[in-house]
C-alpha cells in the first residue's frame, strides 16, 4: 500500500482581520519541517474567522491562493472552510459554510457546503445538501464533513457507506461542549471503522484539542490548547481489515448496517413524528421567568407548565406555605 500522511494545522484565528497570510506561512513552515506530508488541513472558518460579514465568493481569490499553495508544495489541501457569499439565478443571496478540496496540481476537485449549520447560533447560514467524497489515486477514498455535521451521525455514516475510509472534519468549537465532541469523534471513527481527523482552531477559531482517531475508535493523537502541527501517517489497510474482520476483531458495524433486517421508519420521507414535532421550534434558549405561573415564552408559542412542575421552581418558603 502506498504510504500517505495527513497533517492538521491548529492555529490562532482572528475575527477582526484575515488569517490567509498566516495560513500560508504556517503551511510553508510545516512543509519545510515535514516534507513527507501528503495532505494538509486547517480548521473551520480559519481564513476569515467566524463572522458572516466576511463571506467571500466561491470560487474566488482565497481559493486561487490556496490552489497556488497546494501546487507549490505538491500536496492535497483542505484549507478549512469560509463563509461563501452566493447568489442564485433569481438574484437571492445565500451564505454557506464551504470547504474546498485541492489536489497537488492546484486544481479544485470538490467543494462541500456544511449540511448542518450550528443552529440556532450560526444565524443566517444556509445548509448544503450534497455529500462530499473524493479519491486519492492509489491510496483510498476520503470524505469531508464540517463541525456540527458530526452531531447528526447519519452524515458520517453516509460518507462511510459511500466508501470513505478517512473523514476530514474541520471544526470551530470554542464552547463548553468540546469534551463531548471528542467522544463523538472517537465514536464516529469506531462505528464507521475509519480514520477521523477533527481539526479545531484557537482564539476566535476555537479552543483547540484537535483529535485524530483510528478505525478502532482509539486516539491516535490529541492536541492541547496551543498552536500545533499534527503530522500523522495513516495506514488504510487498518480500515480495510477492520471492515473485513471487525473492530478489534469483534463487532462489524458496517456489515451489520448493510445486512439490517429493518428499514428505519424515522427516515420515511414526508412523515411527521409527533415526538419531534412536540420539541418546539429551533430557537435560542431564553431566560425562564416566574410571573405568577411559570411560563416559557418565545416568538412562536407560550407554554403553560403544569402546576406541580411550576411549584418545583418556586422558593422553598413558598412551597412550604
Amino acid at each position: 500500500m502506498k504510504p500517505f500522511s495527513i497533517a492538521g494545522i491548529q492555529m490562532r484565528v482572528s475575527a477582526s482581520a484575515p488569517n490567509v497570510e498566516a495560513m500560508k506561512l504556517k503551511l510553508d513552515i510545516l512543509m519545510n519541517l515535514y516534507p513527507w506530508v501528503d495532505l494538509v488541513m486547517f480548521s473551520e472558518l480559519c481564513a476569515y474567522g467566524p463572522l458572516t460579514a466576511n463571506a467571500q465568493p466561491v470560487p474566488g481569490a482565497f481559493e486561487q491562493e490556496m490552489c497556488a499553495m497546494a501546487a507549490k508544495h505538491g500536496i492535497w489541501l483542505l484549507p478549512g472552510s469560509i463563509f461563501e457569499h452566493s447568489r442564485n439565478a433569481a438574484g437571492e443571496t445565500r451564505i454557506y459554510n464551504t470547504a474546498s478540496v485541492i489536489d497537488p496540481e492546484g486544481s479544485v476537485v470538490a467543494r462541500y457546503r456544511k449540511m448542518f449549520p450550528f443552529y440556532p447560533y450560526e444565524v443566517g447560514v444556509t445548509g448544503g445538501d450534497e455529500f462530499c467524497v473524493f479519491d486519492v489515486p492509489e491510496v483510498g477514498r476520503f470524505g469531508v464533513s464540517i463541525c456540527y455535521d458530526m452531531w447528526i451521525p447519519e452524515t458520517t455514516r453516509t460518507l462511510a457507506v459511500m466508501g470513505a475510509e478517512v473523514i476530514l472534519h474541520p471544526t470551530l468549537t470554542g464552547t463548553i461542549d468540546r469534551d463531548i465532541e471528542l467522544s463523538i469523534a472517537r465514536a464516529s471513527a469506531a462505528i464507521n471503522q475509519c480514520y477521523f481527523f477533527d481539526i479545531n482552531g484557537l482564539d476566535a477559531g476555537g479552543s483547540g484539542k484537535s483529535i485524530v482517531c483510528g478505525p478502532e475508535g482509539r486516539i491516535v493523537y490529541q492536541a492541547d490548547v496551543n498552536e500545533e502541527f499534527i503530522p500523522i501517517e495513516i495506514n488504510l489497510e487498518k480500515v480495510r481489515r477492520s471492515r473485513e474482520l471487525g473492530v478489534l476483531r469483534l463487532g462489524q458495524p458496517m456489515k451489520s448496517f448493510r445486512d439490517r433486517p429493518v428499514e428505519f421508519s424515522v427516515y420515511a420521507p414526508g412523515v411527521k413524528h409527533p415526538y419531534l414535532e412536540g420539541l418546539g421550534p429551533l430557537i435560542k434558549p431564553q431566560r425562564v421567568q416566574e410571573l405568577g405561573e411559570l411560563q416559557i415564552k418565545d416568538e412562536h408559542r407560550s407554554l403553560d407548565l403544569p402546576k406541580h412542575i411550576v411549584s418545583s421552581f418556586r422558593p422553598s418558603s413558598e412551597n412550604n406555605a
